[in-house]
């Protein structure tokens, strides 16, 4: 069974850059791609950014584009997500998962992490 844990949240000023990190163990032949979600206050949860263990380009959802960036250590088996620029909109609890494919559709994977939560101020 695989399991996820993510850490690297916090409170930070808008402007500023997070590294957030989903340490991965108990992979599966079907865990090729790990995908970011954020999940704010009174919205739905939404995929941020995936990436596969396979190789290929990290896939982003357009509203972090530019300022989210993905990236796996396969030695680690470790995801990193760098945030900058930060913004309030940014606020949320991100989680990070496991999928057979690389998508920014909850619905696609079956294995969450518990979260951790950034907080943006203006």
């Amino acid at each position: 069974q695989v399991q996820l844990v993510e850490s690297g949240g916090g409170s930070v000023q808008a402007g500023g850059s997070l590294r957030l990190s989903c340490a991965a163990s108990g992979y599966t032949s079907s865990s090729k791609c790990m995908g970011w979600f954020r999940k704010a206050p009174g919205k739905e949860r939404e995929g941020v950014a995936a990436i596969c263990r396979g190789g290929g380009s990290p896939y982003y959802a357009g509203s972090v584009k530019g300022r989210f960036t993905a990236s796996l250590d396969r030695a680690k088996n470790t995801v990193y997500l760098q945030i900058d620029s930060l913004k309030a909109e940014d606020t949320g609890m991100y989680y990070c998962a496991i999928a057979s494919i690389l998508s920014l559709e909850p619905g696609r994977y079956n294995s969450w992490g518990q979260g951790t939560q950034v907080t943006v101020s203006s």
